[in-house]
């Protein structure tokens, strides 16, 4: 089992910044991914952006060049940086664990509100 425990979301008026946090602890391999995922109202849930024990990122298109993402492997811990926020940021935002081979598991959600 791998509990999850997101911070940081919030309101931020368009053009700005926030930092999502996530810390993962429990059962956690040598080899996993992390990654932020985010629903909108009405919408499918889609990936954001993830990273593995390797540090390699993967980044929707509609994010790249404004997040990051990041992690202290010694915190078992992963950062989203989101800069130049805009209104279509607004969504439910969720972290996601997955051990290599093994189940996902998700995080309760953080709101990202982009409003003027």
């Amino acid at each position: 089992q791998v509990q999850l425990v997101e911070s940081g979301g919030g309101r931020v008026q368009p053009g700005g910044s926030l930092r999502l946090s996530c810390a993962a602890s429990g059962s956690i391999a040598r080899v996993y991914v992390m990654g932020w995922y985010r629903q909108a109202p009405g919408k499918q849930r889609e990936l954001v952006a993830s990273i593995n024990s390797g540090d390699s990122t993967n980044y929707a298109d509609s994010v790249k060049g404004r997040f990051t993402i990041s992690r202290d492997s010694a915190k078992n811990t992963a950062y989203l940086q989101m800069k130049s926020l805009q209104y279509e940021d607004t969504a439910l935002y969720y972290c996601n664990f997955r051990n290599l081979g093994g189940p996902g598991y998700w995080g309760q959600g953080t709101q990202v509100t982009v409003s003027s």
